[in-house]
């Protein structure tokens, strides 16, 4: 694994001499991705975050922490005791340096089953699940590391709106797959990364997956095609 979104956390971090990173779909033309985004502050996140941050309480795990900006605003705005997870080596050494006190580099599945008042999955936190047969794996280690009134803050986007219509108005959306399953590269430096499965979740998809998995579920907010979804468990 190149950790192309790691080494451009770390150049910004370092001022070495960082460049946007560029990340494309396998159903959307390439796209720029400021690296400086990712350091952004509570002020210049959009609502679907900042609702989730105020909603965090507890014990909290910040899954894909990526540069850390997330657990630093909960960790030093709102004094809650914060893990910053994230399977990126040098982003989780890039949360440290910034100043969060607890870190794990690892996947979701292989964290040890501690239990947490709030899980905290933005940024399209069900990307996470790469593809509709996964769900079940990652939705029973979640149910097992939240404490029973606890809550998981997650977030996705119905993308329904990407795809083509025919002359009737019907979607043309794929026939082998979810059509929320994409396959997703990140291009840095003029270097590019084995593309990954992520899946983005229309709410009603999410909807019966979670009900199947032990959890009641409630959309918090919706921005467009976006929403920020609350799970507790049933």
């Amino acid at each position: 694994m190149k950790d192309l979104m790691g080494q451009a956390i770390w150049d910004y971090h370092h001022g070495n001499a960082p460049e946007d990173l560029l990340t494309e779909t396998s159903i959307s033309d390439i796209d720029e991705l400021p690296v400086k985004y990712l350091f952004r502050d509570f002020q210049e996140m959009n609502a679907i975050e900042q609702r989730a941050l105020q909603l965090s309480s507890g014990k909290v795990l910040d899954v894909g922490a990526g540069a850390g900006s997330h657990s630093l605003y909960l960790q030093n705005q709102r004094k809650l005791k914060v893990t910053a997870l994230d399977i990126s080596r040098k982003s989780i050494e890039i949360c440290r340096l910034r100043g969060v006190s607890k870190t794990v580099c690892a996947d979701i599945l292989e964290v040890a089953e501690q239990k947490f008042d709030t899980v905290l999955m933005l940024m399209n936190g069900t990307g996470i699940f790469q593809s509709l047969d996964k769900i079940d794996i990652y939705l029973e280690k979640l149910h097992l590391i939240l404490n029973d009134n606890g809550q998981i803050l997650i977030d996705s986007t119905d993308i329904l709106y990407m795809y083509d219509r025919d002359e009737e108005g019907g979607v043309l959306v794929p026939a082998d797959r979810y059509y929320g399953e994409v396959d997703y590269f990140i291009h840095y430096k003029r270097d590019t990364e084995k593309p990954i499965t992520w899946l983005y979740l229309d709410f009603e998809t999410l909807s019966r997956a979670v009900r199947n998995n032990g959890f009641r579920i409630e959309k918090v907010l919706q921005d467009e095609e976006s929403y920020l979804a609350r799970l507790t468990k049933a």
